[in-house]
């Protein structure tokens, strides 16, 4: 928690960890009218000492002495982080976070969404210079509302994968002691390793990597302060989605988490940002990762985790569409001519850098159109593809997959998703997915033909994802999602069948599981698409299913119609808000302002105002040092120039900041569940699995569509509406409104009627029942004994059945504390029933009662000093700690 107290001539920003022992102080000087002058002192403080240094600023900043009500010093605000520092044409604004939310836990690390924040202008009103277009800045920069959708986390690098972070923690612990001495010599903090030296093997090692900073947003804000101030002030925010759900198998939770990573390059609304700039960059490129973990164990350590990642982004040329005639569908013109595939090439090396290889490109856009429109895109795409793989090796090349999902929807004989579920698993297999642990032995005796074809790199800890899925069509928003949820359903079976929860990597469509990834993944496309087209999806899973009710196909009409609106009337002002909060634009006395540019064309394409220094092989497209690592990511390669983005510095192994169990729950805080466990997350439990008696609780069963908890209605009438709903999507061919609807959005087009055949449908017929018919509710909930547990009690036991059960028998026993009896019916045991013998590091340990090993002499009296230090009363020191003592200010100060 940080709090921030001020005063005329200057602002003192204190800020604290958690468990509010250890506590930092910025000055800010309010004297300067156009400069910042922030100074911090380096030195930890505890809780009686920054209330001592705070008392002395009040005391001596008094108006007259003595008199308690002119204070000098006074709380302004209390906040939870700092966003940046920000100025226009007069003085500089602090930007803090004031309300957070928790949204996700990974690892035992909160992610936090910014609910609202503070903007405070810095200089006092006596040295302030006034200019007249400094409230028009400051109301677009607050356009970009920092409350919708922006993420931080205190201890987790957001900015990077899961497979990042961990494998950051796999390094060797030679590398770390050399890079800890270099370290330390330019130490920000000169009280930091106090103490540790002569704890003798105490220390640990802690690794904090640099940011990546193409997903950080506030980057621009922090850099004016980045080497004036120590790092934990640095707090760096993300812009996307973050969700999580739990699945709950029998009892085991497992956390299902979705994070979107939205790039601050090249950003802007949908019309406005296509294609690519100079740099490489993309348009609405977002990076998704789906993380699947084991929410009983919660270090990384320790911990089973999982994840995949995959991309989205506009295709990378030069193009874009003019969107002055006002028309549903601007014309696509390609802007320049680049017959070296210059900007693909560049970002393609992006992608080799961060991934790996193999780079997949599932492209959705249109080819079979009456008027050329989108197949421009597919014919330059494919062009610039070939142009690149015949300069990559073979084994690294990348892969082009077209598909026109569009009409595959229009065509009455496919099945959109059974076709996208066969990329999918190419896709996967070819890709891999990351997990931290080595393969299960159940998967040694149950082998499984699907993951033995599995590709990724496999090492000693667990598996690799190399490369990565970039999808794309023209908007990369409706289709891309619904090939995105394919791709990573498919993963997510796969993940699954990693950490041993399920028996074969193959998840069904209507099942709990299913319906809950669809659910985040749901949540995640409407996210997206507002921040990048203005409206939420049109098209969603169950349009493409063929199962969506009738009353969607209105919704999707009031949603294409907000897109247009967006598009024609407010994505202008929201395109010159993002430029001045990434700080594309800056704001200069003596320039044209930001609202006189009759484009912005010019500040994301920097050849155009300067010559670039050096240009790059047409041939040798890539960077050097990426492609002799390949196909594994040169990112996460242990080379001289990713140790130099590292920062490593030695912990006490008690210390607040890396004992996660502490930062967690927090035993030195009065706190309630309420507050301790406040994310309200989606269950399967309790959102999806239906709340008759005797149904299957496993989250992997397929279920009838009016089973889940989510659809069970309340009276008669809402139930048969539903269910004419199904029936009419289910029997009746999409009608004319849908097309209609899609007549703006990114699924429409000129293309060839395929001829009408049979529909291939995956819905599920359903039952009408009477819902006001108590007798046949009663009973539905008392079902026969053979359709709850699967045999009849009353027929007799098969021999095997019965030695299967007793040996279950026999190992419960084991676990409790024999008597005299139990030891006779163990002597009277069948042949064959294992004998089992409780091990423990307690002399009694069963269910009933514990007792706890004895401790020795020596072990007491040191948590009795431990406690009579507590109380005030220290021991005498020794001759050993005195010389300790002596050789420690010897060696530390002279």
């Amino acid at each position: 928690m940080e709090k921030f107290s001020a005063q005329v001539l200057r602002y003192f920003l204190v800020g604290s960890n958690h468990a509010e022992t250890k506590y930092r102080v910025l000055k800010i000087d309010r004297t300067e009218p156009k400069d910042l002058v922030i100074i911090d002192d380096r030195h930890v403080y505890t809780q009686q000492e920054v209330r001592e240094l705070l008392g002395r600023l009040d005391l001596g900043n008094r108006t007259k002495m003595g008199q308690k009500g002119s204070s000098g010093l006074f709380r302004a605000v209390s906040a939870f982080g700092v966003v940046g520092f920000v100025r226009f044409l007069e003085g500089y604004y602090i930007v803090l976070i004031t309300k957070r939310r928790k949204m996700a836990d990974i690892g035992g690390h909160a992610i936090y969404k910014i609910e609202d924040t503070n903007m405070i202008y810095i200089p006092n009103d006596s040295v302030r210079i006034s200019h007249p277009d400094e409230a028009r800045y400051l109301r677009i920069f607050q356009n970009v509302d920092l409350s919708s959708n922006f993420y931080f986390s205190y201890s987790y690098d957001l900015s990077h994968s899961l497979q990042y972070n961990l494998t950051v923690l796999r390094m060797p612990l030679e590398m770390l002691k050399s890079e800890t001495t270099q370290t330390r010599q330019e130490s920000f903090d000169i009280f930091e390793d106090e103490g540790l030296i002569t704890q003798g093997g105490s220390g640990v090692f802690g690794i904090c990597s640099e940011p990546y900073m193409k997903y950080v947003w506030n980057g621009e804000l922090l850099d004016i302060i980045k080497n004036a101030v120590h790092r934990d002030w640095l707090l760096y925010i993300i812009h996307g989605f973050c969700g999580q759900s739990k699945l709950l198998i029998y009892g085991r939770p497992v956390y299902v988490t979705l994070i979107a990573r939205r790039s601050s390059k090249f950003a802007g609304t949908r019309f406005l940002k296509r294609g690519a700039n100079c740099e490489g960059d993309v348009a609405n490129e977002v990076e998704t990762e789906q993380i699947l973990c084991d929410a009983s164990v919660m270090s990384f350590t320790a911990g089973s985790y999982s994840s995949y990642v995959q991309v989205r982004g506009s295709v990378p040329l030069y193009w874009s569409q003019d969107i002055s005639t006002m028309m549903p569908k601007p014309p696509i013109t390609l802007d320049q001519a680049d017959p070296f595939a210059h900007v693909a090439a560049l970002h393609f090396d992006q992608m080799l850098q961060r991934f790996g290889s193999p780079i997949i490109i599932l492209n959705l856009v249109k080819e079979r159109e009456k008027r050329k429109h989108e197949r421009i895109l597919s014919e330059e795409l494919v062009a610039a593809v070939m142009y690149l793989n015949q300069f990559l090796p073979p084994e690294h090349t990348i892969i082009y997959i077209p598909w026109d999902m569009a009409k595959y929807t229009k065509s009455k004989l496919c099945n959109v998703l059974d076709r996208l579920n066969v990329i999918a698993e190419s896709v996967v297999k070819k890709t891999g997915f990351f997990v931290n642990r080595p393969d299960s032995y159940c998967s040694i005796l149950r082998p499984d033909e699907k993951w033995n074809e599995l590709g990724g790199c496999v090492i000693p800890t667990g598996r690799l994802q190399t490369g990565v899925l970039r999808t794309n069509c023209v908007d990369c928003l409706d289709r891309t999602n619904t090939a995105q949820f394919m791709v990573g359903k498919c993963a997510l079976a796969y993940q699954l069948y990693s950490l041993g929860l399920i028996d074969k990597p193959n998840l069904q469509f209507d099942t709990d599981a299913v319906r809950l990834f669809e659910e985040l993944y749901e949540d995640h496309g409407d996210t997206l698409s507002l921040q990048y087209g203005g409206s939420q999806l049109v098209h969603r899973v169950k349009t493409y299913r063929k199962i969506a009710p009738w009353t969607q196909h209105s919704k999707d009409i009031m949603q294409t119609l907000s897109r247009y609106y967006s598009n024609a009337f407010s994505d202008a002002d929201r395109q010159d808000s993002i430029n001045l909060f990434l700080g594309v634009f800056h704001p200069t006395e003596g320039k044209p302002h930001l609202w006189e540019l009759p484009t912005d064309f010019y500040l994301h394409h920097k050849n155009t105002m300067r010559l670039l220094p050096t240009r790059r092989s047409y041939t040798y497209w890539w960077t050097p040092e990426v492609i002799k690592h390949l196909p594994l990511p040169y990112d996460e390669v242990i080379c001289a120039a990713n140790l130099k983005k590292l920062i490593v510095k030695k912990f006490h192994k008690y210390e607040e900041e890396i004992d996660i169990h502490n930062e967690f729950f927090r035993p030195y805080e009065l706190s309630s569940f309420d507050d301790t466990f406040c994310l309200a997350m989606t269950s399967s439990a309790r959102d999806f699995m239906p709340k008759t008696v005797g149904i299957d609780p496993s989250p992997f069963t397929v279920r009838k569509p009016d089973e889940t908890g989510k659809s069970v209605l309340g009276n008669k009438s809402n139930r048969d509406e539903a269910v004419l709903q199904r029936k009419t999507a289910a029997s009746a061919p999409p009608p004319p409104s849908e097309e209609a609807a899609s007549s703006s959005s990114e699924d429409d087009s000129g293309t060839d009627r395929e001829e009408e055949g049979s529909v291939s449908q995956r819905s599920t017929p359903v039952k009408m029942a009477d819902s006001g018919d108590s007798a046949k509710v009663t009973e539905n909930v008392v079902q026969p004994m053979k359709e709850v547990y699967g045999i009849n009690l009353s027929d007799g036991l098969l021999e095997e059945d019965l030695s299967i059960y007793t040996r279950f028998v026999q190992l419960g026993q084991s676990q409790h504390r024999q008597d005299k009896s139990s030891q006779q019916l163990y002597s009277r045991c069948p042949d064959g029933v294992i004998k089992l013998t409780p091990i423990s590091a307690f002399s009694q340990d069963n269910i009933y009662e514990v007792q706890p090993p004895r401790v020795d002499r020596k072990s007491t009296e040191i948590f009795q000093a431990h406690i009579q230090a507590g109380q005030g009363i220290t021991q005498p020191l020794g001759k050993e700690d005195t010389s300790m003592y002596r050789e420690y200010i010897r060696n530390r100060y002279l």
